[in-house]
């Protein structure tokens, strides 16, 4: 399968189309669009806002003229894009469930047509990737074409297409103009046709929904939905792409059957990771400048050894927080520390330094630790279904601090983390001995024992038996790149708890064992912050609706940027009514 190109658009407008018919806000000025009247303005120049449309002609002028300002912006980015799909089959019970998963990971250039940096040891977005399927016809996914959803079209015209307005509706917050988009009949293949959301103030596109055109027996288009957050003033731009093909016929007897997730972000990682000791005044407190006279030794050996671990650590830690792959330190971190602090006072355990929690912003399910830091994905608690549950992840990585399993220091050395980003997954390595992962069983589960967990672990036991149940058919959701796996063909991780827990059942709405990806965690693209999504949970109509490891579509609740700076962003969790 192949999207080797984003064709050219035609439009064809619909006359007669008048402001009431439309929107009568102003719209605010842009940088292609600033009106000058020194009689209204003075002799200030103040630049004006352009007059509000008066046809839906000149809409859609708004709206190309907001396309090309788009991607003006997107070539002087390069944020972190990810897909993970998995194939699915319909079994007798009508039910889809997956039986083949793909993983792609890279940086995202447009400067001078897509282009990307894989992280994950495969071609480019631009080569052929891995064959899915045997015989004289296969089936290949490129990445590149998944990454290429984020533009409508690479030459958005008005004078290739034909354009119908449909209705007006709002996404979250955000009122949309709705229009259908279709090629005219003599448009080239690879010219988007679907459905375009517009918000009515400054015109932007913040949600395309279709495919590209193809001539018939010729290229194979994926159907997909991508959607664009304000995440600056005057920015919209794309974080999610959720594409699915439930009955694609291709070849000789062969259709195509799968769900993907492609998220971006890292929009902002300059500014992130800048040292503002150096691009603003601060002034230390007095508090936090310590006369050191009354002190006056050098470190003991072993306060000396603390140090260089630690040193070791921090580097580790910075480096993967300025790559884009963890996210900066916020709520969820604090979260997560509590859990880890209710586990070593009811243990009685003293540290002497403490334990720190970060979230690798990845869907693959990992967790490993960094010295005395411990690192859990963004995709493993977004399946954890209880705190129980959490608590087992966080203990097992615990265990391997509180046994003093040796970290490799030679991170305290700044020049072996001069490697270019894209060989990350290879310079780090942060997996344990078989050894070492078997004694952190053991003692992960004495500290469980003494906790405020002892009583659920039921739940836990439950996940791994979801997990383990999951594991042959999503080997790439399951696959580590940096810790140890969690399940795998010599067996899974705190396996003793598979014992004691209850049996699943798959007719039972009221036994969650494990949750669909992305409706925990609520990731900021702009500053790679995240935080919890807010969204409660529904009650299940039905057993289909349980859908553990499962992809789904994404609905974000979109907001508005009313104040530049704002760090107000779209929930990523599904909005119940």
């Amino acid at each position: 399968m192949s999207i080797s190109r984003v064709g050219l658009v035609s439009i064809w407008l619909l006359l007669g189309w008048s402001i009431p018919a439309l929107s009568q806000d102003p719209a605010p000025a842009t940088p292609q669009a600033v009106a000058t009247d020194a009689g209204a303005a003075g002799q200030s120049g103040v630049p004006l806002s352009p007059p509000p449309p008066a046809s839906f002609n000149d809409v859609m002028d708004r709206v190309v003229q907001r396309e090309h300002f788009f991607l003006a912006q997107m070539r002087h980015m390069h944020p972190m894009v990810e897909t993970y799909l998995q194939d699915l089959k319909t079994g007798k019970d009508e039910n889809d469930s997956p039986v083949k998963d793909e993983y792609f990971l890279g940086r995202l250039d447009l400067s001078d047509g897509p282009e990307d940096t894989s992280f994950v040891g495969q071609p480019g977005f631009g080569r052929r990737m891995l064959n899915r399927l045997t015989g004289l016809y296969s089936m290949h996914f490129l990445p590149l074409g998944f990454a290429q959803m984020v533009v409508l079209d690479t030459d958005f015209q008005k004078k290739y297409y034909n354009f119908t307005f449909v209705r007006r509706e709002f996404l979250g917050e955000v009122r949309c103009l709705v229009i259908d988009v279709e090629p005219k009949k003599d448009a080239s293949p690879g010219r988007f046709i679907g459905r375009i959301w517009v918000e009515d103030q400054d015109y932007n596109i913040v949600r395309f929904n279709g495919t590209y055109y193809s001539r018939p027996n010729s290229s194979f288009y994926l159907h997909f939905d991508t959607w664009r957050l304000n995440l600056r003033a005057g920015m919209w731009l794309p974080a999610y792409i959720y594409s699915e093909e439930s009955n694609l016929k291709y070849g000789i007897a062969k259709s195509l059957h799968f769900r993907a997730q492609t998220r971006l972000w890292g929009y902002d990682l300059k500014a992130l990771n800048k040292n503002s000791e150096f691009t603003q005044i601060l002034v230390d407190s007095p508090q936090s400048v310590k006369d050191q006279s009354d002190v006056g030794a050098d470190a003991t050996p072993v306060v000396a050894e603390r140090m260089w671990e630690r040193q070791a650590e921090d580097n580790a830690v910075e480096r993967l927080q300025k790559i884009g792959l963890l996210a900066p330190p916020g709520e969820v971190d604090k979260v997560l520390q509590t859990v880890v602090n209710n586990l070593l006072v009811t243990n009685n355990i003293d540290l002497q330094t403490d334990v720190r929690c970060r979230i690798l912003l990845t869907s693959p399910l990992e967790s490993f630790t960094i010295g005395h830091t411990i690192v859990i994905s963004r995709g493993l608690l977004d399946v954890l279904p209880d705190e129980a549950s959490l608590a087992m992840v966080l203990a097992h990585e615990l265990s391997h601090i509180v046994l003093g399993h040796p970290f490799d220091t030679k991170l305290a050395f700044n020049d072996r983390l001069f490697f270019p980003d894209e060989d990350s997954f290879q310079r780090f390595d942060f997996k344990r001995r078989p050894g070492d992962e078997e004694a952190a069983d053991t003692k992960a589960l004495e500290l469980l024992k003494n906790s405020p967990y002892k009583d659920k672990l039921g739940s836990a036991g439950l996940f791994l038996k979801a997990l383990q149940q999951s594991a042959p058919e999503l080997p790439n959701l399951i696959r580590p790149h940096l810790g140890n796996s969690m399940a795998n063909g010599k067996g899974i991780r705190m396996s003793v708890l598979l014992t004691s827990a209850p049996e699943l059942e798959a007719k039972r709405t009221d036994q969650i064992a494990a949750l669909p990806l992305g409706g925990r965690i609520k990731l900021d693209p702009w500053s790679d912050q995240v935080e919890l999504a807010k969204a409660k949970p529904v009650p299940l109509v039905s057993a289909r609706e349980k859908l553990p490891f499962a992809i789904t579509p994404f609905f974000p609740y979109l907001t508005r940027l009313s104040v530049p700076g704002s760090e107000k962003v779209a929930l990523t969790a599904p909005v119940t009514k």
